[in-house]
C-alpha cells in the first residue's frame, strides 16, 4: 500500500512541476495587447493570437476584426461575427474604436465604414466578409449587426438555405 501511495505522490509531484512549468511557456496565446492608447489596428501575430470570442488561432489577417476600447486593450477576432458577439454585453461598446480587414483591398478599416458580403466563407462561418469598396450585394455594418443579433447568418442552417438554396 506504502509504494501505491508513493508512486501516486510521485506522479502528482510530476505533474504540479509539468504544469507549472508549461505555464511559464513564452509561446502563450495573444488574447489582449494592453496600451494601444492610439486606437490603430495591431499586426497581428499569425498563429499566435487566439479569437476572443471563439478561441480559434488567427491563421491570417483576412477578414479578421480588433476591438480597442477605451482604455486601449485591444482585443483579436477571425470573423467581424465574432467580434460582434463578444461586443454585446460591453458597457463601453459604444466608446470602443472597431476595426476589419478588408477582403478587397486588405487595409484595416473602421467597421462602421465598411460593406458586408453576406455570403463570404469567413472563419466561424457567419457569412459577412468586410469590404472597404462595397458593391452589389452589401449591407452596412448596422445591418449586420442586427443579423448577427437575429441569427440570420450562414451559420444558421435554416438561413443558409433560404440564402443559399442548400
Amino acid at each position: 500500500m506504502k509504494k501505491i501511495l508513493t508512486y501516486i505522490l510521485i506522479v502528482l509531484i510530476i505533474v504540479a512541476v509539468a504544469i507549472v512549468v508549461l505555464g511559464q511557456s513564452k509561446d502563450k496565446p495573444i488574447v489582449i495587447e494592453k496600451g494601444n492608447l492610439a486606437h490603430k489596428p495591431l499586426p497581428i501575430k499569425l498563429n499566435k493570437t487566439n479569437d476572443t470570442e471563439c478561441a480559434m488561432l488567427i491563421k491570417t489577417e483576412e477578414n479578421a476584426a480588433e476591438v480597442v476600447a477605451p482604455n486601449g486593450d485591444t482585443w483579436f477576432f477571425d470573423d467581424p461575427g465574432c467580434m460582434v458577439k463578444w461586443l454585446q454585453d460591453k458597457k463601453w461598446k459604444d466608446k470602443a474604436t472597431l476595426w476589419v480587414h478588408t477582403i478587397d483591398t486588405k487595409r484595416w478599416i473602421k467597421a462602421q465604414n465598411a460593406k458586408f458580403t453576406t455570403t463570404y466563407h469567413s472563419a466561424m462561418h457567419y457569412g459577412f466578409g468586410a469590404k472597404e469598396k462595397g458593391g452589389n450585394n452589401t449591407i452596412s455594418f448596422e445591418q449586420m449587426v442586427e443579423r448577427m443579433k437575429r441569427g440570420e447568418t450562414l451559420a444558421n442552417p435554416k438561413y443558409r438555405k433560404k440564402i443559399l438554396g442548400e
